[in-house]
Protein backbone atom coordinates (compact mmCIF):
# COMPACT_ATOMS: atom_id res chain seq x y z
CA UNK A 1 0.00 0.00 0.00
CA UNK A 2 1.78 3.15 -1.20
CA UNK A 3 -0.91 5.78 -0.76
CA UNK A 4 -3.36 5.68 2.14
CA UNK A 5 -6.29 8.05 2.59
CA UNK A 6 -7.72 8.46 6.09
CA UNK A 7 -11.16 10.04 6.35
CA UNK A 8 -11.81 10.93 9.98
CA UNK A 9 -13.18 14.15 11.45
CA UNK A 10 -11.62 13.83 14.93
CA UNK A 11 -8.01 15.07 14.70
CA UNK A 12 -6.65 12.90 17.52
CA UNK A 13 -8.28 9.77 16.09
CA UNK A 14 -7.04 10.67 12.61
CA UNK A 15 -3.45 10.91 13.85
CA UNK A 16 -3.85 7.61 15.72
CA UNK A 17 -5.12 5.86 12.58
CA UNK A 18 -2.20 7.32 10.65
CA UNK A 19 0.22 5.76 13.15
CA UNK A 20 -1.56 2.41 12.90
CA UNK A 21 -1.53 2.55 9.09
CA UNK A 22 2.19 3.35 9.05
CA UNK A 23 2.87 0.51 11.46
CA UNK A 24 1.17 -1.83 8.98
CA UNK A 25 2.67 -0.24 5.87
CA UNK A 26 5.85 1.67 6.85
CA UNK A 27 6.60 2.98 3.35
CA UNK A 28 3.13 4.39 2.73
CA UNK A 29 2.30 8.05 2.14
CA UNK A 30 -0.61 9.20 4.29
CA UNK A 31 -3.29 11.64 3.12
CA UNK A 32 -5.59 12.91 5.87
CA UNK A 33 -9.10 14.26 5.34
CA UNK A 34 -11.20 15.75 8.11
CA UNK A 35 -14.44 16.02 6.14
CA UNK A 36 -16.32 14.36 3.32
CA UNK A 37 -15.59 17.35 1.09
CA UNK A 38 -11.85 17.06 1.64
CA UNK A 39 -12.06 13.29 1.28
CA UNK A 40 -13.72 13.59 -2.11
CA UNK A 41 -10.95 15.85 -3.33
CA UNK A 42 -8.27 13.52 -1.95
CA UNK A 43 -9.93 10.54 -3.64
CA UNK A 44 -8.92 11.97 -7.00
CA UNK A 45 -5.39 10.73 -6.27
CA UNK A 46 -6.77 7.16 -6.36
CA UNK A 47 -5.24 5.87 -3.12
CA UNK A 48 -4.30 2.23 -2.70
CA UNK A 49 -6.13 2.07 0.63
CA UNK A 50 -8.86 4.23 2.15
CA UNK A 51 -9.78 4.11 5.84
CA UNK A 52 -13.25 5.60 6.04
CA UNK A 53 -15.23 6.80 9.04
CA UNK A 54 -19.00 6.60 8.68
CA UNK A 55 -20.26 9.56 10.69
CA UNK A 56 -18.94 12.91 9.46
CA UNK A 57 -20.08 16.49 10.04
CA UNK A 58 -20.90 17.02 6.36
CA UNK A 59 -22.26 13.61 5.42
CA UNK A 60 -21.68 9.88 5.46
CA UNK A 61 -18.46 8.04 4.73
CA UNK A 62 -20.56 5.73 2.57
CA UNK A 63 -20.66 8.53 0.01
CA UNK A 64 -16.87 8.41 -0.30
CA UNK A 65 -17.00 4.62 -0.42
CA UNK A 66 -19.42 4.78 -3.35
CA UNK A 67 -17.29 7.39 -5.11
CA UNK A 68 -14.15 5.28 -4.79
CA UNK A 69 -15.87 2.07 -5.88
CA UNK A 70 -17.14 3.86 -9.00
CA UNK A 71 -14.08 5.91 -9.93
CA UNK A 72 -11.18 4.02 -8.35
CA UNK A 73 -12.17 0.34 -8.21
CA UNK A 74 -8.65 -0.78 -7.34
CA UNK A 75 -8.72 1.18 -4.07
CA UNK A 76 -9.14 -1.08 -1.06
CA UNK A 77 -11.84 0.51 1.11
CA UNK A 78 -12.01 -0.28 4.82
CA UNK A 79 -14.54 1.21 7.21
CA UNK A 80 -13.05 2.40 10.51
CA UNK A 81 -15.78 3.32 12.94
CA UNK A 82 -17.32 2.90 16.38
CA UNK A 83 -20.63 1.97 14.72
CA UNK A 84 -20.96 -1.81 14.73
CA UNK A 85 -24.69 -2.40 14.37
CA UNK A 86 -26.02 -4.67 11.64
CA UNK A 87 -27.47 -1.85 9.54
CA UNK A 88 -24.10 -0.11 9.24
CA UNK A 89 -22.21 -3.33 8.52
CA UNK A 90 -24.67 -4.44 5.84
CA UNK A 91 -24.75 -0.99 4.27
CA UNK A 92 -20.96 -0.82 4.05
CA UNK A 93 -20.40 -4.35 2.75
CA UNK A 94 -23.25 -4.09 0.26
CA UNK A 95 -21.63 -0.98 -1.20
CA UNK A 96 -18.32 -2.74 -1.67
CA UNK A 97 -16.29 -2.19 1.50
CA UNK A 98 -13.45 -4.71 1.76
CA UNK A 99 -13.11 -4.45 5.49
CA UNK A 100 -14.86 -3.20 8.61
CA UNK A 101 -12.78 -2.28 11.67
CA UNK A 102 -14.05 -1.10 15.01
CA UNK A 103 -11.96 1.64 16.58
CA UNK A 104 -12.25 0.25 20.10
CA UNK A 105 -9.52 -2.31 19.32
CA UNK A 106 -5.90 -1.88 20.32
CA UNK A 107 -3.15 -0.77 17.97
CA UNK A 108 -1.60 -4.23 17.62
CA UNK A 109 -4.85 -5.86 16.52
CA UNK A 110 -5.69 -3.13 14.00
CA UNK A 111 -2.16 -3.24 12.59
CA UNK A 112 -2.40 -7.02 12.22
CA UNK A 113 -5.77 -6.83 10.48
CA UNK A 114 -4.55 -4.16 8.06
CA UNK A 115 -1.42 -6.16 7.20
CA UNK A 116 -3.63 -9.10 6.27
CA UNK A 117 -5.00 -7.07 3.37
CA UNK A 118 -1.73 -7.77 1.55
CA UNK A 119 -2.52 -11.49 1.83
CA UNK A 120 -5.98 -11.07 0.36
CA UNK A 121 -7.68 -11.43 3.75
CA UNK A 122 -10.48 -8.93 4.43
CA UNK A 123 -9.79 -6.58 7.34
CA UNK A 124 -12.64 -7.49 9.66
CA UNK A 125 -12.81 -6.98 13.39
CA UNK A 126 -13.41 -10.37 15.04
CA UNK A 127 -16.87 -9.40 16.25
CA UNK A 128 -17.83 -8.30 12.73
CA UNK A 129 -16.42 -11.50 11.20
CA UNK A 130 -18.46 -13.58 13.64
CA UNK A 131 -21.57 -11.61 12.77
CA UNK A 132 -21.05 -12.25 9.06
CA UNK A 133 -20.46 -15.96 9.68
CA UNK A 134 -23.61 -16.16 11.79
CA UNK A 135 -25.55 -14.41 9.05
CA UNK A 136 -24.57 -16.98 6.43
CA UNK A 137 -25.09 -19.83 8.87
CA UNK A 138 -28.59 -18.62 9.66
CA UNK A 139 -29.52 -17.98 6.02
CA UNK A 140 -28.40 -21.44 4.93
CA UNK A 141 -26.11 -22.81 2.21
CA UNK A 142 -26.71 -20.13 -0.41
CA UNK A 143 -23.95 -21.53 -2.65
CA UNK A 144 -25.15 -25.13 -2.65
CA UNK A 145 -26.89 -24.91 -6.02
CA UNK A 146 -24.66 -22.25 -7.55
CA UNK A 147 -22.75 -23.37 -10.63
CA UNK A 148 -19.73 -21.27 -11.56
CA UNK A 149 -17.93 -21.80 -14.83
CA UNK A 150 -14.26 -22.77 -14.71
CA UNK A 151 -13.26 -19.23 -15.70
CA UNK A 152 -15.53 -17.71 -13.05
CA UNK A 153 -13.94 -20.03 -10.50
CA UNK A 154 -10.48 -18.88 -11.58
CA UNK A 155 -11.50 -15.23 -11.21
CA UNK A 156 -13.13 -15.82 -7.81
CA UNK A 157 -9.99 -17.56 -6.55
CA UNK A 158 -7.78 -14.66 -7.59
CA UNK A 159 -9.96 -11.83 -6.26
CA UNK A 160 -10.29 -13.73 -2.98
CA UNK A 161 -6.49 -13.67 -2.82
CA UNK A 162 -6.67 -9.89 -3.00
CA UNK A 163 -5.65 -9.37 -6.62
CA UNK A 164 -7.02 -6.28 -8.32
CA UNK A 165 -8.97 -6.47 -11.55
CA UNK A 166 -5.95 -5.51 -13.64
CA UNK A 167 -3.80 -8.14 -11.90
CA UNK A 168 -6.44 -10.82 -12.45
CA UNK A 169 -6.57 -9.85 -16.12
CA UNK A 170 -2.80 -10.21 -16.43
CA UNK A 171 -2.77 -13.52 -14.56
CA UNK A 172 -5.46 -15.04 -16.77
CA UNK A 173 -4.54 -13.34 -20.03
CA UNK A 174 -7.85 -11.52 -20.30
CA UNK A 175 -8.95 -7.95 -20.90
CA UNK A 176 -9.72 -6.04 -17.72
CA UNK A 177 -13.24 -5.34 -18.96
CA UNK A 178 -13.75 -9.10 -19.38
CA UNK A 179 -12.64 -9.68 -15.79
CA UNK A 180 -15.08 -6.99 -14.61
CA UNK A 181 -17.86 -8.83 -16.43
CA UNK A 182 -16.94 -12.12 -14.79
CA UNK A 183 -16.93 -10.50 -11.35
CA UNK A 184 -20.41 -9.08 -11.93
CA UNK A 185 -21.63 -12.55 -12.94
CA UNK A 186 -20.00 -14.12 -9.87
CA UNK A 187 -21.55 -11.55 -7.55
CA UNK A 188 -24.97 -12.09 -9.14
CA UNK A 189 -24.79 -15.88 -8.87
CA UNK A 190 -23.58 -15.83 -5.26
CA UNK A 191 -25.89 -13.01 -4.21
CA UNK A 192 -23.02 -10.90 -2.89
CA UNK A 193 -21.70 -7.39 -3.46
CA UNK A 194 -18.21 -7.15 -1.97
CA UNK A 195 -14.81 -8.81 -2.07
CA UNK A 196 -15.05 -9.56 1.63
CA UNK A 197 -18.03 -11.80 0.89
CA UNK A 198 -16.29 -13.21 -2.19
CA UNK A 199 -13.33 -14.27 -0.05
CA UNK A 200 -15.64 -16.00 2.40
CA UNK A 201 -17.46 -17.84 -0.39
CA UNK A 202 -14.18 -18.87 -2.03
CA UNK A 203 -13.11 -20.50 1.24
CA UNK A 204 -16.49 -22.10 1.62
CA UNK A 205 -16.24 -23.53 -1.90
CA UNK A 206 -12.86 -25.02 -1.08
CA UNK A 207 -10.91 -22.84 -3.50
CA UNK A 208 -7.20 -22.32 -2.98
CA UNK A 209 -6.89 -18.66 -1.99
CA UNK A 210 -3.31 -18.63 -0.72
CA UNK A 211 -0.47 -17.29 -2.81
CA UNK A 212 0.36 -20.81 -3.93
CA UNK A 213 -1.38 -21.79 -7.14
CA UNK A 214 -1.17 -24.72 -9.49
CA UNK A 215 1.30 -24.40 -12.34
CA UNK A 216 -1.01 -24.23 -15.29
Amino acid sequence: MRRILILEDVAETRRWLARVALAAFPDAEIFEAESLRVGRAAAESRPDLALIDLRLPDGSGLDLLGLLRANSPDTTCVITTVMGDDADVVAALSQGAQGYLLKDQDDAMLTHLLRQLSLGIPALSPVIARRIMNHFRDTGPVTADVQLTRRETDVLTLIARGLRNAEVATELGLAETTVTGYIKDIYRKLGISSRAEASWHATRLGLRTSAETDNR
